[in-house]
């Protein structure tokens, strides 16, 4: 909201939610009975197309956010270099709604603006009549309302609003409070209306305007610089003409300078242009060297995961992820998207985010979860984890963590076929197997004599069961196969600590995968569930039983531009996988964590909270 928000500030349809599209319902129903009853040939093809010409609106600015995320993420062209908290997304997360205004008034002019029924496809002069119209009354007009706009009235009733977002996204560009979106959209609705009245409108003209706007206004907000150089040699008068993303980001970080539109025209001629915007675009445009200190190894889990990640959909990349069924509708996208990562020779970056003066990244393998378990895909996925070691390397990496199954034992022993196949390697491999035990350790309740423990084994609950029985607590498994496999692990001074039985009654089970429901079904009422794998449990108690999360810890405010859940897990929360990287980094610490060794636990619990990071409460 605006620091002092004004009259109309509200969306009129924000207490509907995400029914508000049922708004153009009624004018979607009406085209296609017209099209039932009339036939094509008779029905207006212009009021027709509105519904799709919004869907490919809605594409159109989806693109942009993605490939601004993606660019933003490795951070080679980055224009204002900070970060992106939740407060912004969900600040910016009614994007939508300058598409629904605009097709509402779109509806409007077809049904009532005389000249704005039957429109041809094309019509060369009311083109013409549009550029001109926008380049002379409708830039000259923003120019001036902008700069009322900053008029300490407006600005803190209104374009305030718009203005805290100083790192902007694409979508920034229609963040508005109603009002002002209203009279936004009555200047770019001039140069249509004015098309309409003299009878020179056409559909393809509109189409074009609109996505020049929405183009411009993307490209703008972008905050990475794309436009070439070559573009202002070749025709230097554009330099008045179009604006680039470094000369817009300097009025989010100034305030008071470039305020034209999308042509910088009347800030030369008015003398309100920013005298660093050359400097800023040729320095944004040379870009920097990427450098990385932690990378962290992860992967795609479900098809419908590719939209929560953060380059995908804002609004579900800032929630924990869960399965929603009206996503299932896309499967033609999900399951392109996966042949697509599927051809990708090599991991792409997925996040970006700094701690003191640590830069870390989050890399994602381009494969999902069910293919690591196709045997013909081991040797494949192998090579590509091992190609982004390499590539982390290069890039000055001092620590690579393993996320998720790229550290799975039957994949490549945690981690350990790495420093086979590469004996000189300089960079530190880290499977968090300490700290994600440590984790499991304190969310055990004070006082506990007694755990089951159940579920596939993995290093970590090996690392857990010793611990605990050193410290005298009775750990007792109830899968007799795999208490003689864990058997031999236990030093023989605390192994009496460990048991097998069929019936025991511990009120703390810690779980992993494999386990069934039915097995779940076998504890008391109250039991405290606490996984201890990559990936949570299926909770089917719904009595008095408590599910913790996976392994993981909350973050501290230190930790900047954090602004997607890892997975399902809350805001502000992190794998302890992930975080294990990090502290690794931070302490400085020269030992692999890999294979069959384990660190420290008290060492790493102790250094994480150092740090400022925190159990999940």
């Amino acid at each position: 909201m605006a620091t002092n928000p004004g009259l109309f500030t509200e969306w009129p349809w924000k207490k509907l939610g995400n029914f508000k599209y049922l708004i153009l319902a009624p004018w979607v129903a009406h085209g296609g009975y017209l099209a039932a009853t009339k036939g094509w040939q008779e029905v207006d093809l212009g009021y027709l197309l509105i519904f799709p010409s919004l869907l490919l609106r809605m594409i159109h600015n989806q693109v942009w956010i993605t490939i601004s995320r993606v660019q933003n993420a490795r951070s080679r062209r980055q224009i204002v270099d900070r970060g992106i908290e939740f407060e912004q997304v969900d600040r910016e997360r009614n994007w939508d709604d300058q598409v629904l205004l605009t097709g509402i008034l779109l509806y409007l002019g077809a049904l009532y603006l005389p000249g704005g029924q039957h429109v041809p496809l094309w019509n060369t002069k009311g083109f013409l009549l549009i550029a001109l119209l926008h380049a002379g009354p409708v830039e000259f007009l923003y120019y001036w309302f902008h700069r009322a706009l900053h008029h300490h009235f407006l600005y803190t009733r209104y374009h305030s609003h718009h203005h805290a977002s100083i790192v902007t996204e694409p979508i920034t560009s229609v963040i508005h409070p109603f009002a002002e979106l209203v009279a936004y959209e009555l200047l770019f609705s001039i140069p249509m209306i004015t098309c309409a009245l003299s009878g020179s409108a056409s559909i393809l003209a509109f189409e074009i305007y609109v996505l020049y706007i929405d183009f411009m206004n993307n490209m703008g907000h972008c905050n990475f610089e794309l436009v070439p150089n070559w573009l202002f040699k070749w025709f230097p008068p554009l330099k008045y003409l179009m604006y680039t993303p470094s000369f817009h980001s300097l009025h989010h970080t100034q305030f008071r300078t470039n305020y034209s539109l999308f042509m910088p025209f009347y800030d030369y001629i008015y003398n309100t242009m920013d005298k660093s915007s050359d400097t800023l675009y040729e320095k944004s445009l040379k870009g920097k060297e990427e450098t990385v200190d932690v990378v962290h190894l992860t992967h795609l889990t479900s098809l419908q995961s590719i939209y929560h990640i953060r380059p995908g959909f804002a609004e579900y990349a800032s929630k924990p992820y869960t399965s929603k069924w009206y996503m299932r509708m896309m499967w033609p996208v999900s399951w392109l998207s996966m042949v697509l990562t599927w051809t990708y020779g090599s991991s792409f970056t997925v996040e970006r985010n700094i701690m003191k003066k640590l830069k870390m990244q989050s890399w994602a393998i381009p494969r999902y979860s069910f293919h690591y378990g196709l045997t013909w895909e081991k040797e494949a996925i192998n090579n590509l984890i091992e190609k982004a070691i390499c590539e982390a390397e290069k890039k000055g990496a001092k620590v690579v963590s393993l996320g998720l199954l790229n550290q799975a034992h039957n994949l490549n022993g945690n981690g350990e076929l790495y420093l086979q196949k590469l004996p000189k390697l300089g960079v530190r491999l880290v499977d968090g197997t300490s700290l994600a035990a440590a984790v499991v350790m304190n969310s055990i309740p004070q006082g506990t004599d007694q755990v089951i423990l159940a579920g596939n084994i993995s290093k970590v609950s090996r690392a857990v069961a010793v611990a605990l029985c050193k410290k005298n607590v009775k750990v007792v498994m109830t899968n007799k196969q795999d208490y003689h496999f864990l058997k031999p692990n236990m030093p023989e001074d605390t192994a009496e600590n460990f048991l097998f039985s069929k019936t025991a009654a511990a009120k703390v089970w810690l779980i992993g995968e494999g386990l069934d429901a039915s097995e779940q079904f076998k504890a008391q009422k109250g039991t405290k569930f606490i996984p201890y794998s990559q990936f949570p449990p299926r909770m089917v108690r719904k009595d008095s039983c408590t599910y913790s999360t996976t392994p993981a810890m909350a973050v501290p405010k230190a930790l900047q531009n954090v602004h997607s859940c890892e997975n399902w897990l809350p805001r502000r929360v992190m794998s302890a996988w992930r975080i294990a990287g990090m502290v690794h980094a931070l302490e400085g610490w020269n030992e692999h964590e890999c294979g069959d060794i384990v660190l420290d636990m008290e060492k790493v619990w102790s250094a994480a909270l150092l740090h400022g990071f925190r159990p999940v409460a």
